[in-house]
């Protein structure tokens, strides 16, 4: 069997699972499986699959069958230029969040910078590699979600300091920007997201109470008292939360209160400034 025959073998077979990229999963199943990048797998296409390639290919198909995330399978995820190692203890890195890292990189030059629900470390890591901070703290409730992280920051060598706090409860000092990737889900709306999400993305970091907004509650509540004058807050919202969201900053003494948009257009980031 060729390479392509073998790819196109694994594109039907995810196809019939309902996997919504089958196509594009089988590639990347099948270049993790030859150890190889795109560029190498197009220019072996036509050559006879390596015979030790076809059984490691339909293990891994068949761990995707199961509607095991992607990034779970080969260990790794992309963000915003770099790769993160994932395990089934932290969020998924998505190009979502990067709407949000993106915004923080025009701030966070000589900045001390606060990452809430920081989870697998790709807003702390990314603004500590890529954004001149002064500082980056991340934090999070999970132990397990920590150690995720610090192999991240260790994997880039990245001077992020890591402290495990629900929320703002064992974070001190003041910072010129606070970002966060809440949970912000309606917790009723949990079992009904695609079972790569539901099963296989850890609920703590996916429920964000009844109405989706417990988190916003508490960060817009407790930022001031961790904002320096003239800090930013930003955080991730749920495309249909930004009016719900911007009034929870408005009313906790956050102004110049801005939505900023994904590449869809939909509603993805929040930000305000903390004026005293």
């Amino acid at each position: 069997m060729t390479i392509r025959e073998l790819r196109e073998e694994g594109r039907k077979r995810l196809t019939a699972a309902g996997v919504e990229e089958a196509g594009n999963d089988a590639r990347l199943l099948l270049e993790h499986a030859l150890g190889v990048d795109y560029a190498g797998l197009l220019m072996r296409l036509g050559e006879e699959a390596p015979a030790d390639v076809p059984a490691r290919y339909e293990s891994l198909i068949a761990l995707r069958q199961k509607r095991i995330p992607l990034q779970h399978i080969v260990g790794e995820a992309p963000f915003l230029g770099l790769s993160f190692i994932v395990t089934p203890d932290v969020l998924i890195p998505r190009s979502d969040t990067e709407v949000l890292a993106e915004e923080a990189l025009r701030h966070c030059r000589g900045a001390r910078v606060l990452d809430l629900c920081t989870g697998s470390g790709c807003l702390a890591v990314s603004l500590a590699v890529l954004g001149g901070c002064a500082s980056v703290t991340g934090s999070d409730v999970s132990e397990a979600a920590l150690g995720i992280a610090r192999k991240n920051a260790e994997k880039y060598g990245a001077d992020v300091r890591y402290v495990k706090s629900d929320l703002f409860e064992k974070i001190d000092g003041v910072y010129d920007l606070i970002v966060s990737n809440p949970p912000y889900i309606e917790s009723a709306e949990i079992g009904r997201l695609q079972p790569e999400v539901r099963d296989h993305d850890p609920r703590l970091a996916l429920d964000g109470g009844e109405d989706g907004l417990s988190f916003y509650r508490r960060i817009c509540r407790e930022a001031g008292a961790h904002l320096a004058p003239g800090g930013i807050l930003a955080v991730e919202i749920g495309s249909s939360q930004a009016q719900e969201v911007a009034r929870l900053f408005e009313e906790n003494g956050l102004s110049g209160v801005r939505v900023i948009c994904d590449l869809s257009g939909a509603d993805r980031v929040v930000t305000g400034v903390y004026d005293v």
